[in-house]
């Protein structure tokens, strides 16, 4: 009991002034006290129930992913057939009626088309993506499954939530909240920020980078009129491009995606010092496009973005080293946005904004108010219970409480970890726990007084009983704790954060902090009886 080395005083203190001077900086935040710039500054975020900030609601079209779908098949399909050897001439490709189908040249080559495309139908997960019928002998129809279709839906939501978290965090916003929402739409919450407008303008931005071949045999006449050649399709051209009003034909198949990019950067245009985006490609990326801009040597090709061409430049030389610039009448703005769409990857889906509300921070700052003021009175209150109940182990118990809740800010700081206002109610929550260890540790003490031990045995048999118990309490505490975390969302998760935390570090100032104090004193005082 009384065996507490200076090695593992020093050790116990060490680790209680570091979390204590972590929560210093959000501690002196709400003073004039200014923590000096050159120390670490690890701060409690605020949620966005407390800090006010934007809510933003956005929704998926998932037709659109049904579609993306079929032209990729196409695509895989021509290409899949073309490099066959020897070569399986196809026709009459059709995509109507959200189905694909396609006639074989040469009947006789039924079975081995289909070998071939069995991967593709079968995709790489457990679900069947396709179905294969032949109809008349030699025409091959691929319909997408409905259990392929959501499971692209799924994971084309997946990507999109991914996106959208890399894109706000781009924007140097804390712990934004971000969750899928049912089956098509995905909740996002930012603290801090007022001004949705910025936040709206970069999510509703697919960034669905592509560069493709401007199909050179299409009459200006038809394409003005949205009539394009077969295999070829219509975009019209950026407003902030110099054709802007006027539209150009490309080709539908055979070009590249972005999808192969590894950075984006806004820069300037030596020549014209006007604001573009310089892009790298990764080598498969880099190797595709030097193969097209080298076959089409002084042909133009168009960059499209989210189905809008900004530019139809010719290509004067290939164009190898995996880089290229992007220009199209941009503001340094427009163009660093541009740069952070692209960087973070170009959304799988179109996502629409069909709610946006901004939350002041009155409310949240009237919430700390009203949150501080009860766990300020829960505090004297307990403090002074424990004191009246127990003297100087009511004083040892007190002293470990405001330790604990310290401890407790200073972790959360540390992890950067977000407060709502239900984790201010986990902090009132473990200030209960804290003391209810002390409370089993001062009434086992008492109990083994009455059975007649001597002073130094019943402390040591009052805190190794009731250790037991309150480490069985904590960890059904912890469980529920991690159970909240895993499947609750927002405030409920801010709630789990403060619980888990709380737990470690009531244990740590109740149980360990008060017995290397109760057993310093013993050791110094050597008291004949404790009042209790």
């Amino acid at each position: 009991m009384l065996d507490f080395p200076t090695w593992r005083k020093v050790w116990l203190w060490l680790v209680t002034a570091l979390c204590v001077l972590a929560a210093l900086p959000s501690l002196l935040s709400a003073t004039s006290i200014r923590w000096p710039d050159v120390l670490p500054q690890p701060m409690v975020n605020l949620g966005l129930d407390l800090a006010g900030g934007s809510h933003i609601l956005l929704e998926a079209d998932a037709g659109q992913v049904a579609a993306q779908r079929l032209e990729n098949m196409e695509e895989n399909v021509r290409n899949t057939m073309r490099s066959a050897e020897p070569r399986i001439r196809i026709g009459d490709v059709s995509t109507r009626d959200g189905r694909l189908s396609f006639v074989l040249d040469d009947p006789s080559q039924i079975d081995r088309a289909r070998e071939l495309l069995l991967p593709s139908i079968n995709g790489t997960g457990l679900v069947r993506e396709w179905d294969l019928a032949v109809e008349d002998g030699n025409r091959m129809i691929l319909t997408p499954t409905a259990e392929g279709i959501d499971q692209a839906v799924s994971d084309a939501m997946e990507s999109a939530t991914e996106v959208v978290r890399k894109r706000i965090d781009e924007l140097g916003t804390r712990e934004p909240t971000i969750i899928r929402q049912g089956e098509t739409r995905i909740v996002v919450q930012v603290p801090g920020l007022q001004d949705p407008d910025q936040l709206k303008a970069l999510l509703g931005q697919t960034a669905k980078l592509e560069f493709k071949l401007v199909d050179q045999s299409a009459l200006p006449s038809d394409v003005q009129q949205g009539l394009a050649p077969p295999g070829s399709e219509i975009f019209a051209y950026a407003d902030t491009s110099d054709f802007a009003g006027t539209s150009v034909a490309v080709r539908r198949l055979g070009g590249i995606r972005g999808d192969n990019l590894t950075g984006a950067q806004q820069s300037f245009d030596p020549q014209t010092n006007e604001p573009v985006v310089n892009i790298q490609f990764d080598s498969d990326g880099g190797r595709r496009f030097a193969k097209l801009t080298t076959e089409n040597v002084g042909k133009p090709f168009a960059i499209i973005l989210d189905d809008t061409v900004l530019s139809a430049p010719n290509i004067n030389e290939p164009i190898r080293g995996g880089t290229a610039q992007i220009s199209g009448g941009f503001s340094v703005e427009t163009a660093n946005q541009l740069a952070i769409s692209l960087r973070s990857g170009a959304l799988p889906v179109d996502l629409a904004v069909i709610e946006e509300r901004t939350v002041g921070p009155d409310l949240g700052a009237d919430s700390i108010k009203r949150g501080m003021l009860a766990m300020g009175v829960g505090s004297l209150l307990v403090i002074f219970l424990m004191i009246a109940s127990y003297g100087r182990f009511g004083v040892y118990a007190t002293v470990a409480l405001v330790i604990n809740v310290a401890m407790l800010l200073g972790i959360m700081a540390a992890l950067s970890t977000t407060l709502t206002l239900p984790g201010i109610a986990g902090f009132v929550l473990t200030i209960g726990a804290a003391v209810d260890a002390n409370v089993l540790i001062n009434e086992r003490i008492r109990e083994e007084r009455k059975r007649g031990r001597r002073v130094i045995a019943a402390v040591e048999n009052g805190y190794n009983e009731a250790s037991r118990a309150i480490y069985d309490a904590n960890i059904t505490n912890f469980i529920a704790g991690v159970l909240l975390f895993l499947f609750g969302s927002g405030p409920i998760r801010g709630f789990a954060v403060v619980l888990i935390i709380g737990l470690f570090t009531s244990v740590f100032t109740a149980v360990t902090l008060t017995r290397m104090w109760v057993a310093g004193w013993l050791r110094k005082s050597k008291p004949k009886d404790i009042v209790l």
